[in-house]
């Protein structure tokens, strides 16, 4: 009926959350901030999901001013075509600054999305292999060096300010109401 894990962290006199009579008040919420996390599918997709499109919008928005001042129409071919990232022209350069920025972007958005700073590095790698498949059905395989290095800088300047801006997240004292004079 009660969990021994339970009596490291103070908590002898709570009864077993998976007891069918737990009230399921504050007790849980103090065993959820100890790891006990159900496993959850659809969350895990939905995650993905909003995290791959506010990264292809914060990249709309970055390539559309940065690009779009250069050149006469949008499309997609700045999105997905591995051609359009080169250090040889202003617009190649405005392409990859566009991608970066979103990198940096997505590291933000993974504080509000995913939360936690164990999970950052999965979620940016899924978010660039589901993009180097999107591009491989646009444009075929990736051949230029330079898309490499952009998405590779990206993926892991995504996962580690993910994971840095999540642990200080994680990190900050949780407010009390009362303060004891010890």
């Amino acid at each position: 009926m009660f969990n021994s894990g339970l009596f490291l962290f103070g908590f002898a006199d709570l009864p077993d959350p998976s007891s069918p009579s737990l009230d399921l008040g504050v007790i849980s919420i103090a065993v959820m901030f100890y790891g006990a996390m159900v496993w959850d599918p659809w969350l895990i997709v939905a995650q993905i999901v909003c995290l791959q499109c506010l990264y292809y919008l914060t990249l709309g928005v970055f390539l559309s001013f940065l690009v779009g001042t250069h050149v006469s129409r949008m499309s997609l071919v700045y999105f997905f075509d591995f051609a359009t990232l080169t250090s040889s022209t202003l617009v190649g350069w405005c392409v990859i600054a566009s991608f970066l920025f979103s990198a940096i972007a997505g590291a933000g958005y993974m504080i509000y999305l995913i939360e936690r700073a164990k999970k950052c590095l999965d979620f940016s790698a899924t978010l660039y292999i589901i993009h180097l498949f999107i591009c491989l059905m646009y444009g075929g395989w990736p051949s230029s060096v330079t898309w490499w290095v952009v998405n590779g800088t990206g993926v892991a300047m995504m996962a580690l300010l993910g994971e840095y801006l999540c642990i200080k997240r994680e990190l900050r004292e949780i407010p009390t109401r009362y303060r004891s004079n010890i």
